[in-house]
């Protein structure tokens, strides 16, 4: 028999509606309702996502009894309080990362969803490209200590003083930017990739324009950091939102003693293998790949897979979990709050020049 349907409702529509509900759409859930910022927004979303209907407010869509899942997708600021809302509610939730703009309300609302029994999941979806899930088998099962990491996240599209994004608002964004919006991607990947946690951080941030659209700016545009992670090996993460000509250039290279692993998210369908005698370009083939890499291969080698299909993967498991299912890997609310911890400990780390020590285990 096929799974239940579901239903799900959006809270924002914007950039990321379209990734969220194009892959509820596709896994058979029932796209109920959309709330944008005004009702005739809500009105005009619903049309152009594909959603049943436009709400008035989380009020509402909390208030039907065919909603089982509730996507957050509202500005960084507004998370907190609306996920907590969803959770009182007693309906599963995924919001989109961060979680919350500080770690004590990322770590309440881990802890609630926990004591709720609801399933909380952030989109950490570079996760779910097969070769990242590749490496991480490789290295868990190497039986060869990771010796160091190089990583990087660069993007271009605040390049100019011109380009602006309530993002630059720390009101709305937050009290950091580059580093909570993809930096918390980069350091997730580097934690699922090498199975450790980073131990301590060192960082420097950058603001490169002081105002945008005619509005001050207090978060910054470039952190850059040194870290440890927890058995030892050293590491090294740039992360811009100003690298001109990089688009979306998350990077993670993990050297181990007797083999490196790179994987590039905008050439997710290979991994390159670093080895003494040479180095190999291992190309995306269910045939050859570790069962978790394979699982998550959803079309045929020599055909291209890329973020919506990674979304995808994602957004399958959440629901899966929700149905009671236990996904490997499947990024949670302890992985949010992890995320906001690494967050304020780069701010942290900035602001006084001195290593900022981050514990594994609860965030």
């Amino acid at each position: 028999m096929s799974a239940p349907e579901l239903g799900a409702a959006f809270i924002g529509a914007g950039m990321m509606g379209r990734a969220h509900t194009s892959a509820a759409r596709q896994i058979g859930a029932d796209l109920v309702a959309v709330v944008a910022s005004t009702p005739e927004s809500s009105a005009r979303a619903a049309r152009d996502l594909g959603v049943r209907e436009g709400a008035a407010s989380l009020d509402d869509v909390l208030g039907r009894h065919d909603v089982d899942v509730v996507h957050v997708l509202s500005p960084n600021a507004l998370h907190g309080a609306q996920a907590s809302e969803v959770i009182a509610a007693g309906r599963h939730v995924i919001c989109e990362k961060p979680l919350a703009t500080t770690a004590g309300e990322a770590r309440a609302l881990a802890d609630a969803a926990r004591a709720a029994g609801v399933v909380g999941a952030v989109p950490f979806v570079y996760r779910y490209h097969p070769m990242m899930r590749e490496a991480r088998a490789r290295i868990a099962a190497g039986g060869s200590a990771v010796v160091s990491v190089d990583a990087h996240y660069l993007q271009d599209w605040l390049l100019s003083p011109d380009d602006d994004n309530w993002r630059a608002s720390s009101e709305a964004g937050g009290a950091s930017r580059a580093f909570a919006d993809i930096g918390s991607h980069l350091f997730d990947a580097i934690e699922f990739m090498t199975g450790q946690r980073v131990a301590r951080i060192q960082a420097l941030t950058s603001r490169v324009y002081d105002e945008r659209g005619g509005r001050p700016v207090a978060n910054e545009d470039i952190a850059a950091v040194l870290f440890q992670l927890d058995g030892g090996a050293p590491g090294t993460a740039l992360v811009s939102q100003v690298a001109a000509g990089r688009k979306n250039g998350l990077v993670v290279e993990v050297h181990a003693r007797e083999e490196a692993y790179r994987f590039e998210q905008e050439d997710p369908g290979r991994l390159w293998l670093g080895r003494r005698e040479g180095s190999v370009l291992l190309e995306r083939d269910p045939a050859v790949l570790s069962p978790d890499a394979a699982r998550l291969s959803l079309v045929p080698s020599g055909h291209p897979m890329g973020y919506q299909e990674a979304f995808t993967a994602f957004v399958r498991d959440a629901y899966d979990a929700i149905r009671g299912g236990a996904p490997e890997g499947l990024p949670t609310f302890e992985d949010g709050a992890r995320a906001a911890q690494l967050t304020e400990a780069v701010l942290a780390s900035a602001a006084s020049g001195r290593w900022v020590d981050t514990p594994a285990g609860r965030a």
